[in-house]
């Protein structure tokens, strides 16, 4: 039975990963930063360090025939680093090529890396994105991510080791922080939003469903080279999401109608224009490849994943 190497374990993504593959029997080692206490007595947790350039993996790599490499530095909304770039540089690209590197020497078999959707760009227009990538991210931690995926193929390339890549859209579900978490608050108060007349369309894919393509990404032979877009299948309005969290709370949308050329001034003023974007603009991600190489659809509807998000953000409360 091969041995799964988890990065990142006790992330948001992490510890739903590593519950799924124990619970399919199979065997996890969770690499965590320091915390090292034993969440699930099933999974060996290993404290590696700070992740970058000069971590020490080598009694992580013992024995691992597989990788998840998800730990990284995700995008900051009140960014403190003086050179952002530089530090998600240091941390999402040479972190990631020092682990890909020593576990290729390790004779780790595939490697299967994180990344973002940003490596694509921010918003679409008429077409979804795919695979491939017709323009370099200018976002710095779309940028480190790219960067990070050319290393892992040329060293793939290089070596035996099999890197598979799998690029998500914004990730929602139980433990889910960040704008979605605001979201969620916005809608259980009650309160108005000027969002009626927004009719963008964008992917997202919840934590039930990526950790799945993961799992299948780890025991599909068809994953070896390939890189992925996810999502849940079905794409949603900003509108539309709001609609769909308020039914599953019991509530009515609150939706104002306010001309989308007001809302950009106004976030303009505010100094909220990449708020904006990610409320007003499309981004469609195109998941036929995942699903005519792998046989792979995502196993649960938007429904029943926002279902299970609201009923984790109630129970907290």
């Amino acid at each position: 039975m091969d041995t799964i190497l988890v990065t990142g374990a006790n992330g948001f993504v992490g510890k739903a990963l590593c519950e799924l593959l124990v619970d399919n029997g199979m065997l996890v080692k969770a690499a965590v930063r320091s915390d090292v206490s034993k969440l699930d007595d099933r999974i060996d947790y290993i404290s590696v360090g700070e992740i970058d350039g000069e971590t020490d993996w080598q009694a992580a790599l013992a024995n691992v025939d597989v990788i998840v490499h998800l730990a990284a530095r995700v995008h900051v909304m009140n960014e403190t680093a003086s050179d952002p770039l530089n530090e998600f540089r240091r941390i999402n690209t040479v972190g990631s090529n020092k682990l890909a590197r020593d576990a290729a020497m390790s004779g780790v078999k595939r490697f299967i890396y994180l990344s973002t959707i940003k490596v694509n760009g921010e918003e679409t227009h008429t077409i979804p994105f795919s695979e491939q990538v017709n323009n370099v991210p200018t976002d710095p931690y779309g940028l480190s991510k790219w960067e990070a995926e050319n290393n892992l193929r040329q060293i793939s390339a290089e070596t035996k080791m099999e890197v598979v890549i799998i690029r998500p859209p914004l990730v929602y579900g139980p433990g889910v922080k960040g704008n979605f978490n605001t979201l969620l608050k916005l809608v259980a108060k009650g309160v108005p939003l000027p969002l009626a007349g927004v009719e963008n369309q964008r992917s997202l894919v919840s934590l039930g469903n990526l950790v799945d393509l993961i799992r299948e990404c780890i025991v599909n032979p068809g994953a070896a080279g390939e890189t992925f877009l996810v999502s849940d299948g079905h794409d949603l309005s900003t509108a539309g999401l709001i609609s769909v969290i308020a039914s599953e709370m019991g509530k009515s949308p609150r939706l104002i109608p306010v001309p989308l050329w007001l809302l950009n001034i106004f976030a303009a003023i505010l100094g909220k224009k990449m708020v904006a974007r990610r409320l007003l603009a499309s981004l469609q991600v195109d998941v036929s490849k995942a699903q005519e190489i792998l046989g792979w659809s995502a196993p649960y509807s938007v429904e029943h994943e926002i279902a299970k998000t609201v009923d984790w953000y109630r129970g907290r409360k």
